[in-house]
């Protein structure tokens, strides 16, 4: 009888390990898959995200990041065959470019960056933001060589990829930097909020 219910309980226990083990995965993977909140969260990386790189415009004049500094700096990562995604995104930061308007260029500055530079240079990116409607001063659509974007997308801590097929993986992160060229805010391009990003930039420009 002991041994009866000795058995009992550890088959209970193990029983119930086993769904605190597969109630913490089921938890851990609605983490990781819920989607960043509309108006964003602190950003928590600390890298340089400006620096001395050179890259390309539409208009096929060289950029060099660093010297963006001193300006707020809303960047997305876009590519110009992109079925739809990069193509809503591009949307939704025209808002945002609408309500900062007077201060784009000057204070504020907005960057979509290619992910597929082996396809994308000065003339589709232009191509691209005068298709959507987007070609303005302060808007930068840059490319470069794919090592260059590489360096630019490993100080935000991404990188680029490919599925099997040769399509390009999106990124739908997008980064508010401060004048110092650090994170300050990171949103889901999926769902922008551009009043949201426009007080953030408010304040990102206080601070320079």
């Amino acid at each position: 009888m002991f041994y009866a219910e000795t058995r009992y309980f550890r088959d209970l226990l193990k029983r119930t390990a086993l769904w605190a083990a597969l109630a913490g995965a089921i938890a851990a993977f609605a983490a990781c898959s819920h989607p960043a909140p509309e108006d964003g969260y602190d950003a928590v990386n600390k890298a340089d995200c400006l620096p001395a790189i050179k890259l390309l415009d539409q208009h096929n004049h060289p950029v060099v990041l660093s010297s963006l500094k001193g300006k707020a700096v809303l960047v997305n990562f876009i590519y110009t065959s992109c079925p739809g995604p990069c193509l809503t995104e591009t949307l939704k930061m025209a808002k945002v470019a609408d309500r900062v308007s007077q201060e784009l260029g000057s204070k504020v500055i907005l960057l979509s960056v290619t992910v597929d530079p082996e396809h994308d240079g000065p003339a589709q990116l232009l191509q691209y933001a005068q298709k959507q409607g987007v070609e303005r001063p302060g808007w930068l659509f840059l490319t470069g060589a794919p090592s260059a974007i590489d360096t630019v997308l490993k100080n935000f801590k991404l990188i680029r990829q490919r599925e099997e097929d040769g399509t390009v993986d999106h990124i739908v992160g997008v980064f508010l930097l401060g004048p110092d060229g650090r994170e300050l805010r990171e949103y889901n391009g999926e769902i922008l909020k551009a009043d949201s990003i426009e007080a953030d930039i408010n304040k990102a420009m206080a601070r320079g």
